[in-house]
């Protein structure tokens, strides 16, 4: 015990010559003086977070949503439906991590939807609203927004070409997303 004793006296003089930190335990910072109350440099730079500027508010980066597709020009137009599916093939990379295979089998329940007789066919675009919203949901899949808004309105409008288009879209989104 005694001989504990003398390891530790040493150890103890030892943290006497050290200078004071402070009540915070911590020395100067690298890179500046010490601060009150932390966070990033008065400049408004953090070098944790690379060379951006605080913002301040934190909503000026947050994503709005995509923006909405028209299903009159969608219809007419073939380039708006190609630069559509470049559009939301472009946020899925950016925003989330949906599997192709995800994509893959709904785009077989929206074929199968087309080809169902013309009496099924709204309920059956219907119900492929809501699995679609559900995917979304569980998922967080939120570059599909405007495909769930898309679809309501084709549901709406309840014609043959609407669908016709809107599986059209669909079979370029997987393509581009290969």
């Amino acid at each position: 015990m005694a001989e504990q004793q003398q390891q530790e006296k040493p150890k103890q003089e030892a943290r006497r010559d050290r200078p004071d930190r402070g009540p915070g335990g911590g020395g100067p910072r690298e890179g500046g003086g010490p601060r009150e109350g932390g966070g990033p440099p008065r400049d408004g730079r953090d070098p944790r977070r690379g060379d951006r500027p605080d913002r301040g508010d934190r909503g000026g980066g947050r994503f709005e949503g995509p923006p909405e597709m028209d299903i009159e020009k969608l219809i007419s137009d073939p380039l708006y439906l190609d630069n559509q599916a470049h559009a939301v093939v472009s946020r899925m990379r950016d925003m989330d991590s949906g599997t192709k295979s995800q994509l893959r089998r709904f785009y077989n329940a929206v074929r199968r939807a087309c080809r169902a007789p013309e009496s099924e066919r709204q309920q059956q675009f219907v119900m492929l609203r809501a699995r679609l919203a559900y995917t979304i949901a569980r998922h967080s899949l939120r570059s599909l927004d405007s495909l769930e808004r898309l679809l309501l309105q084709v549901t709406r409008k309840n014609e043959l070409r609407g669908y016709e288009r809107f599986r059209d879209l669909f079979e370029a989104i997987v393509a581009y997303n290969e």
